[in-house]
């Protein structure tokens, strides 16, 4: 039987929530060289992953890479980790064992199925940071918010695949949470082009996990490049190739 320990004290704080509602945005990424490399250009408050995404990454040793990942963001940042099993006693026997093995910090990604709103309830009972995640639907994520959660993941381009709005969708979301004063945040996911990304932060998501890679493709856009190189070549038309901090006297 699993057996688990209290982690949280204050459940107002599980999502860094300190009473604002600021717009965040976090990697969803297991590499660890990306993070690495991209934490540095953007300002992320967290690290998402799944199964998926940590299959790209090979045959890791599971528990000692995401510990790394929390050695490369800190304590301060959210880390999401996400359970395989699908029944209730499972998915908090794992979550144990993430807990135990990685930090007890984590957020526990669970399937917003009825298994997973069922492990939610409990996880929450004992003040677990809890992420609802695979929600396709409203009522997914209506009872998810209800089940505690503290965040809650929509599919975003999966949903615009199956034809179901997630514009309104995740405002509906945020209409539930900000009449109910939940404390539960949206995390927009599933992204795949950054147009999607900037439509769920309109529509109302809190926050937001992105492949860092596409963060990076949308910022080297030729529009934004040219505009650097037609800068420095005006500017080297007047004074050469000299820097701003060689005309310092």
């Amino acid at each position: 039987m699993y057996k688990i320990v209290k982690t949280h004290e204050d459940k107002k704080d599980l999502n860094g929530n300190n009473g604002g509602r600021k717009m965040e945005l976090l990697f969803d990424t297991a590499n660890i060289e990306d993070i690495k490399k991209y934490m540095e250009c953007y300002p992320i408050t967290g690290v998402t992953s799944n199964p998926s995404i940590l299959k790209s990454e090979g045959k890791i040793e599971f528990f000692s890479h995401l510990r790394k990942i929390r050695e490369i963001i800190g304590m301060e940042k959210t880390l999401h980790v996400q359970v395989i099993a699908e029944d209730a006693e499972g998915i908090l026997a794992e979550a144990e064992a993430i807990l135990k093995n990685v930090d007890e910090k984590v957020f526990i990604k669970v399937p917003t199925t009825e298994q997973g709103l069922k492990a939610m309830m409990i996880l929450k009972s004992k003040g677990i940071g809890v992420t609802a995640t695979a929600i396709y639907t409203k009522i997914q994520g209506f009872a998810a918010i209800m089940a505690g959660a503290d965040f809650i993941a929509p599919y975003c381009n999966r949903m615009a695949n199956l034809d179901v709005d997630f514009e309104e969708t995740i405002t509906a979301f945020r209409k539930m949470i900000d009449e109910n004063n939940s404390k539960c945040k949206i995390l927009a996911a599933s992204f795949k082009n950054i147009a999607q990304v900037n439509k769920s932060f309109l529509a109302g998501a809190h926050t937001a996990t992105i492949q860092p890679t596409l963060m990076h493709d949308t910022f080297q856009m030729a529009a934004v490049t040219k505009a650097v190189a037609d800068f420095k070549k005006d500017w080297e038309s007047v004074h050469g190739e000299v820097l701003i901090t060689d005309l310092v006297k």
